[in-house]
């Protein structure tokens, strides 16, 4: 399974990015998708994820300006990110696992097989 993960930059505080996390190769039938991110000095932090029955879950520190989606094909995620502040930068990181309960919500990033390279996503204020 490869991720691509994209769309990071330099944003100013309030503004507004999309990230996105192509995936190919999967062999399963059924994945859950979920986004990371670790900022300087700090440990890798989950954002949000993503069941294949589309269900969503976002973290406390995000919640009410992030939102996780995915296409038709469930291939490509997408991570919107709006109200951006200074303590969002950070390397963002895609990751996804084979799973047999669609419903299930993973927000450990111990419970992901495959990661993606980041992108980086920098607020400037």
């Amino acid at each position: 399974v490869q991720l691509q993960a994209s769309g990071g930059g330099l944003v100013q505080v309030g503004g507004s990015l999309r990230l996105s996390c192509a995936a190919s190769g999967r062999t399963s039938s059924m994945y859950a998708t979920g986004w990371f991110r670790r900022a300087p000095g700090k440990e890798r932090e989950f954002v949000a994820t993503i069941n294949w029955s589309g269900g969503t879950h976002v973290g406390d520190s995000v919640k009410d300006r992030f939102s996780i989606s995915s296409d038709n094909t469930r291939n490509t995620i997408y991570l919107q990110m709006n109200g951006l502040k200074p303590d969002d930068t950070a390397i963002y990181y895609c990751s996804t696992k084979a799973v047999v309960n669609p419903y299930r919500i993973y927000d450990n990033e111990k419970e992901y097989e495959f990661w993606g390279q980041g992108t980086q996503v920098t607020v400037s204020s």
